[in-house]
């Protein structure tokens, strides 16, 4: 089996697809979950830490918002220093940024230092390098099972949002949230500092034939037949449709559960089947994406997570929510990721790790801005429905624009297949 050269030199081609691909795969299964710890826990803090520093509801929910956005915008940064230095040193200024994140976010004395920490370290600097630059850095170690590395590296970020909000529930009742949000950063840092280690080998810098039939006639300098700018900024907006979609759920559920008098515990119960869900939709997504390629496995996913979102509109029985959320979690999860595997067919290789972090981006702000948007939605007419409808309309943008990139993917190859 080929091995690694050195460390700072482009690797062998013979490592695609190999067993040392696998074991750096694994590796970054680990960092994901590590890195984007903060996600999560934060949520499980907020009442304690709303109770602590006397704020409200509102307020305290800030520091999610501020980190969602932080991580968007770290991304460009760490994806553009990814392709320069390579991945480990982002992944070393990650792992200090988690660890001092967290250790100074237990350490706050009011709610904006609070805010800052998850803003400033956990969000821009930390969760970032462990998200956008890893499912990069994937993309150019596969080339035969590429869809599903990806979506294994992806899943990490669900797999966090399984394991961490019960230890960390259980850290507040036994030693309080402050002690836990400090020992949370020394073990994510120190986790994340020991993985980053096998992590130094450069990955090949060679083209190879992206995945999937749907793929074959592509050029890297016009992605769809269009300018760079214009694909990436189409991959762009449409990262923000879909996200600003699949937030109503993710970020309702609970409010929506105890409005219609099932309780908190209920919509908590929901949104745990949905990321554990999400996690199998990965998966499955990826093993899809390696047969029909990254621009129909966006539409796939764009068309279904559109028919999980109109079935929230006509049922609001308990039993039923629960199966529409299970139903939602196993469409959406395979969306993201596709837009890394879509930028490793059709743009740059050199250039994808800080192009990964912009669509990236792109879909943080659409988290971001459906989260706060369909409460605004909420608060002007007094009901969910309307927010439903919000989201399924921000859906359907994200269904045109895959669509339209479906069917120039389609009209380039019938034009090439002519020429020949």
């Amino acid at each position: 089996m080929t091995t690694p050269t050195t460390p700072t030199s482009p690797a062998d081609p013979g490592l695609i697809d190999s067993r040392y691909a696998a074991r750096r795969l694994l590796v970054t299964l680990g960092l994901v979950t590590l890195g984007n710890s903060g996600m999560y826990v934060v949520a499980v803090v907020l009442p304690a830490v709303q109770a602590e520093f006397g704020v409200g509801r509102g307020v305290a929910a800030l520091p999610y918002t501020l980190m969602m956005i932080c991580l968007g915008l770290g991304g460009l940064w760490t994806g553009k220093l990814a392709d320069k230095h390579g991945i480990t040193p982002v992944l070393q200024v990650g792992a200090l940024a988690v660890c001092g994140g967290f250790v100074w976010a237990g350490l706050s004395g009011s709610i904006w230092t609070f805010g800052l920490a998850h803003g400033l370290l956990l969000g821009m600097l930390g969760s970032s390098s462990t998200f956008a630059p890893l499912l990069a850095d994937t993309a150019l170690w596969w080339n035969k099972r590429r869809g599903i590395a990806v979506a294994i590296a992806a899943s990490g970020n669900y797999v966090a949002g399984t394991v961490w909000p019960p230890l960390v529930q259980w850290g507040i009742e036994t030693i309080g949230w402050r002690q836990t949000y400090v020992l949370l950063g020394l073990v994510c840092g120190a986790g994340m500092l020991l993985l980053s280690r096998s992590m130094r080998q450069r990955p090949p810098l060679v083209v190879l034939a992206p995945a999937g039939a749907a793929t074959r006639a592509v050029s890297t300098d016009r992605p769809f037949g269009l300018a760079v700018g214009q694909a990436q900024a189409l991959l762009c907006v449409a990262g923000v449709a879909c996200c600003v979609a699949m937030s109503m759920p993710q970020v309702h559920i609970v409010a929506y559960c105890t409005d219609l008098g099932f309780g908190a515990a209920r919509g908590a119960e929901m949104l745990s089947l949905m990321l554990a869900c999400g996690i199998v939709s990965r998966l499955v997504s990826g093993l899809i994406c390696d047969r029909i390629g990254g621009v129909r496995t966006l539409l796939l996913g764009s068309a279904l997570q559109g028919i999980a979102l109109l079935l929230f509109l006509p049922f609001d029985g308990l039993v039923p929510l629960y199966v529409i959320s299970a139903l939602f979690g196993l469409f959406q999860g395979g969306i993201v990721p596709s837009y890394a595997i879509i930028v490793r067919e059709h743009f740059p290789p050199q250039e994808a790790g800080a192009r990964v972090g912009a669509v990236i981006m792109a879909t943080l702000v659409g988290m971001a801005l459906g989260g706060w948007m369909s409460g605004w939605v909420f608060d002007l007419t007094g009901s969910y429905h309307a927010a439903f409808l919000n989201g399924i309309a921000w859906n359907g943008l994200n269904l045109l624009i895959a669509g339209t990139l479906y069917w120039r993917v389609r009209r380039m190859g019938a034009a090439s297949l002519a020429r020949a």
